[in-house]
């Protein structure tokens, strides 16, 4: 299910506490797609996130210019965080997808204030990975 980053912004808004806005992100990585094993490979591992991550897109079959990801975590809270990016990018064309600003992401989602440097270092290292994911898609 695709949503833009305002739609996401106002469910979390609506959430209000922190308790509330990461027991939605655990919700939301529990209803996360299972990724097939197979893609579960190094080249589609993030590097340099704690959490064991793996993310892969592939094109639409209706509609090749549009872009979709399996994903999976072996954490809950980065899980969800995924499961948001990929809500955030799901049917959306190569370059829509290289425009993601992750800034704007952490800031409006008040991700910034909330996750440990380190979490944030992986969830960079995640968009840059499904980026270059995508542009090598081209």
């Amino acid at each position: 299910m695709s949503m833009n980053l305002d739609e996401i912004v106002d469910i979390f808004d609506i959430l209000g506490d922190w308790d509330q806005r990461y027991q939605y992100l655990v919700e939301l990585g529990e209803k996360l797609p299972p990724m097939p094993e197979e893609l579960k490979t190094e080249e589609n591992k993030v590097k340099g996130c704690m959490s064991q991550v793996w993310v892969h897109p592939y094109r639409d079959e209706e509609h090749p210019e549009r872009i979709h990801f399996h994903g999976d975590c072996d954490t809950s809270i980065i899980k969800g965080v995924l499961a948001l990016l990929i809500q955030l990018v799901d049917g959306k064309t190569a370059e829509e997808i290289q425009q993601l600003d992750v800034d704007e992401f952490f800031s409006r989602l008040k991700l910034d204030e909330h996750l440990s440097p380190n979490r944030h270092f992986g969830i960079y290292a995640l968009v840059e990975l499904m980026k270059k994911q995508v542009a090598d898609l081209q």
